[in-house]
């Protein structure tokens, strides 16, 4: 997939590292406002963008992902679909297992965040980011996009 030569070194690693943490502090601190607005917190945000690039979940599997019991992630779910940002259904397979969609409207959030984060991000980069650092990212990144499309 890729030889030795493209790979990072460690200081680029430790480069982007830092940029990674001053970026991901400074894009949290931008969110928590429109978070806040709308009643979401950030662990029901996370679960929200993950759910926009699944066609749905099941229960257990967001108690799994999130790190929760099935308990604290059915709370989590309940008051996501109580705001409109997600649907439970029963699965058609099995009646007993529940399935968790997210709605037009979680879909909408979860976009608006996405937008403030990339606008975020631009500036941080455009003040922040040697031509070094932007081409350490892209590399990254673009075999993060290669790894994904090749697990779908």
């Amino acid at each position: 997939m890729s030889n030795h030569s493209s790979r990072l070194t460690s200081d680029e690693v430790q480069n982007l590292a830092d940029f990674v943490l001053f970026s991901q502090r400074s894009c949290i601190l931008k969110l928590s406002p429109v978070l806040t607005k709308g009643k979401v917190s950030y662990p029901q945000f996370f679960l929200l963008a993950y759910l926009a690039e699944e066609e749905c979940l099941s229960m257990s599997n967001i108690a799994k992902m999130m790190g929760h019991s099935t308990a604290a992630a059915t709370g989590m779910v309940d008051k996501l679909q109580d705001l409109g940002h997600l649907k439970r259904y029963t699965a058609a397979a099995d009646r007993r297992k529940i399935m968790v969609r997210i709605t037009d409207q979680g879909r909408e959030l979860v976009q608006e965040m996405r937008n403030n984060i990339a606008q975020n991000l631009a500036n941080i980069m455009a003040r922040e980011t040697s031509d070094d650092q932007l081409n350490q990212a892209n590399r990254v990144i673009s075999r993060r996009n290669i790894h994904k499309s090749s697990l779908a």
